[in-house]
């Protein structure tokens, strides 16, 4: 009788997760990043020390940053977080704007690096050749199939998302990014 080896069907299957951040020194980065951009006037946030548990676990998931505006949302992941990807994780970030990301369709589909989608929402519904295509919910469905790491900023609240883009939509933002909150006064003068 011939023994037969098990061998996993899976065997041959990449198992791919979102990188691990682990920094050790997340909220002392996060403060100079801070003094260097705004000043020595540069404040602190209770919503900041969300940040910094992402910076120091983000247990596989990018980072959902939404809420009030002027509150450091697009501050920390437009000029702080690329500064923090480049020189302490050694990754790239790729930012795009929300208003423009129906123009980067094609760009946006081909990256494989870390996004950061600045200001997502006040983006058109896009038409490529008559046809509409919400782009913002294409991003997100193919970083899910890619476990890509997402940082993104927007004013709009849970709900708000949920209304533009769906139930599927903030399912996969849920599951793919951890979610911070941005409450308060704004900071701009």
């Amino acid at each position: 009788m011939e023994v037969i080896k098990e061998q996993s069907v899976f065997s041959d299957v990449e198992k791919k997760e979102i990188f691990n951040i682990n920094l050790e020194d997340a909220k002392g980065l996060l403060m100079r990043g801070l003094k260097f951009f705004v000043g020595e006037d540069a404040r602190w946030a209770p919503e900041y020390d969300e940040i910094v548990e992402w910076l120091t676990d983000n247990k596989h998931k990018g980072l959902l940053c939404y809420g009030k505006c002027g509150r450091g949302k697009s501050l920390i992941c437009e000029k702080i977080m690329p500064n923090i990807f480049r020189y302490y994780l050694r990754k790239n970030l790729i930012k795009f704007d929300g208003y423009e990301i129906n123009d980067k369709r094609q760009l946006l589909r081909e990256c494989d690096c870390a996004i950061l989608i600045d200001d997502f929402g006040v983006e058109d519904v896009g038409k490529i050749y008559g046809e509409t295509h919400n782009v913002f919910e294409e991003v997100i469905s193919l970083a899910e199939k890619r476990n890509q790491m997402l940082l993104l900023t927007t004013n709009l609240t849970l709900d708000e998302i949920c209304e533009k883009y769906g139930e599927r939509t903030l399912d996969r933002l849920r599951y793919l990014t951890r979610p911070v909150l941005f409450t308060g006064e704004s900071f701009r003068k």
